[in-house]
């Protein structure tokens, strides 16, 4: 077990607390291994009904993963710690998406990366006006990983694709528009919300729906009917090209946007949602991360965008290849390779 992580029992409701505010509950590996013992224990537990997940204080659920731990086994052990911790938290990511009993995660504050990979397995996705929802992964040389692709390919609209290689942030209004979130509660509800649910575990979709508001306006929306049509190709040149042919405000911005993106990983991002859209098994999309994870983390773009981004904050990634034409279809071949059998991602 671990402090960064608090495991109450309500009643009849288990409640996973996420409490490392100083790094915004961004997962360790120990965290992982807290919150899936737990599951564990509760799903062979007949009185608990149900299971509440967020975060003890500060200002988000949960900012993403252990990009430090991934990018220094990245630099000195080979990658063989970064594969460890993208093994295990692709466990619990699975976990989740098969457990039989309600999870219900309240977003509330800044959801991105490995918080998304713990809040999109849950059958209640609650976001408020402080959410802010993203998988910026393709900015530091990784990809959306944690089930990402499983979720952003089943989004409308070439949604997914677009949030993928952008990193685009959504609101809390744009996650429940977008299907994302599955409720919308003001902040300063979500207290009485928890507390009824725990008197009553039996009524967590009655309760939701009663604390529930009318978001304002999705802003992204008004964008759906671009986005649907620059980011309609799975090829990466193809987006680049429909963005420059657009002389518009919106695709300039855009267009600089995917500019700063490592090209490698953009390309990496379409194929995997390409793929994803056809699996039937989510631990079909959890072994295909693996494998893509376990090669991105010692191609030269990740240690280079951690560094430009995270650790030495200058935002000059020099990315390898530097541009999308340098990023063969080879390559990618390589990186969406099986591994050896003995290698391969296995769920719990």
């Amino acid at each position: 077990m671990t402090d960064d992580i608090l495991i109450h029992h309500h009643g009849a409701v288990g409640h996973i607390a996420l409490n490392r505010p100083k790094a915004i509950h961004a997962l360790t590996l120990d965290m992982c291994h807290a919150i899936s013992a737990a599951l564990s224990d509760w799903a062979g537990d007949a009185k608990v009904q149900a299971i509440l997940l967020d975060h003890a204080e500060g200002r988000g659920f949960c900012a993403g993963g252990d990009i430090n731990l991934l990018r220094k086994s990245a630099l000195e052990d080979g990658g063989v710690s970064g594969r460890k911790f993208f093994h295990d938290e692709y466990q619990l990511n699975h976990q989740m998406f098969t457990y039989e009993k309600p999870i219900m995660a309240f977003m509330d504050g800044i959801t991105m990366g490995g918080g998304v990979g713990i809040a999109m397995p849950a059958r209640y996705r609650v976001a408020t006006e402080n959410t802010r929802f993203a998988m910026p992964e393709t900015g530091i040389g990784l990809f959306p990983d944690v089930g990402g692709g499983w979720y952003l390919s089943r989004l409308g609209g070439r949604m997914g694709q677009f949030l993928a290689l952008t990193g685009a942030r959504m609101d809390g209004a744009e996650c429940l528009w977008a299907g994302l979130a599955t409720h919308y509660i003001p902040s300063d509800k979500l207290a009485e919300a928890k507390a009824r649910i725990i008197e009553h575990p039996s009524r967590i979709p009655g309760i939701l729906s009663e604390l529930s508001v009318t978001p304002p306006e999705a802003r992204i929306e008004k964008n759906a009917e671009k986005i649907a049509k620059h980011f309609a190709s799975d090829r990466y040149e193809d987006i680049l090209a429909s963005l420059e042919a657009e002389d518009s405000d919106w695709a300039a911005k855009e267009l600089a946007t995917l500019r700063s993106k490592s090209p490698q990983t953009c390309k990496v991002a379409l194929r995997e949602l390409k793929e994803a859209a056809d699996f039937t098994d989510f631990a079909q999309e959890m072994r295909n991360e693996y494998r893509i994870g376990s090669r991105v983390l010692l191609r030269p773009d990740f240690a280079e965008g951690v560094r430009a981004v995270i650790v030495d904050k200058t935002n000059d990634p020099r990315w390898n290849p530097p541009t999308a034409g340098g990023v063969s279809d080879t390559l990618l071949d390589e990186i969406f390779a099986p591994l050896p059998e003995n290698e391969e991602w296995q769920p719990l």
